[in-house]
């Protein structure tokens, strides 16, 4: 298997490149340093995680067309985002001015209405309604447990405006509209399996496989 993955960060790529490294699969991944609207080639997979939310609701039918540009016949992609289950409003002012500059969560009659204007099959759609929440309280622990580390780092101003970002957004995939959704699209109705089967027979030979070398 050969992976190109891309990121417009210098920071992350370093990061990602390092793991890859120490996992022992850096032949097999291409990284580079681009925006999604820059690359060429076609892919049978074209996987966007958390990167929806950043593109911005005016560019949605831009960024579906790019990902089907970049499929080659057959093939599909994965979107991985936060949405939210209510209709389409504003990003927070205080997410807005220090988390995310430009961020947006979408509702999801915005993401469909875009597949609708550009012509593009959604193959399936899963939501996951609590499992961010459980993310996100994982990682606050986590922080907390390491909090004078990341003030020696970043500074007092700093951490406590991730303390309350953390717990905000732990508090609103717990009790507000936000979740994340999952979405297979493609340019035909039927490159994607029409039943979920091979999901589960894809983690069980994985399972076998780590099983097996371990």
């Amino acid at each position: 298997m050969k992976v190109t993955a891309i990121n417009v960060s210098t920071e992350q790529l370093a990061a990602s490149r390092l793991r890859a490294i120490e996992a022992g699969v850096a032949h097999q991944i291409d990284f580079r340093e681009v925006d999604y609207r820059e690359v060429s080639g076609q892919f049978d997979r074209v996987v966007s995680i958390g990167m929806m939310e950043h593109v911005g609701v005016a560019h949605f039918d831009s960024y579906f067309t790019i990902i089907s540009r970049l499929l080659k016949e057959g093939g599909f992609a994965l979107v991985h985002a936060i949405g939210r289950m209510s209709p389409p409003g504003t990003t927070a002012p205080f997410i807005r001015k220090y988390i995310f500059p430009g961020g947006y969560v979408p509702a999801l009659s915005e993401v469909f209405a875009s597949l609708e204007r550009t012509g593009i099959w959604c193959a399936d759609c899963e939501n996951l309604r609590l499992h961010y929440y459980w993310t996100i309280h994982d990682w606050r622990h986590g922080y907390e447990a390491r909090r004078e580390e990341a003030i020696a780092m970043m500074g007092e101003r700093f951490c406590r405006m991730w303390d309350f970002y953390l717990a905000s957004a732990e508090l609103g995939f717990l009790n507000g509209s936000n979740f994340v959704f999952q979405i297979l699209i493609s340019t035909r109705r039927d490159d994607v399996p029409v039943i979920r089967d091979y999901i589960a027979e894809e983690e069980r030979r994985l399972l076998s496989s780590m099983q097996t070398s371990a």
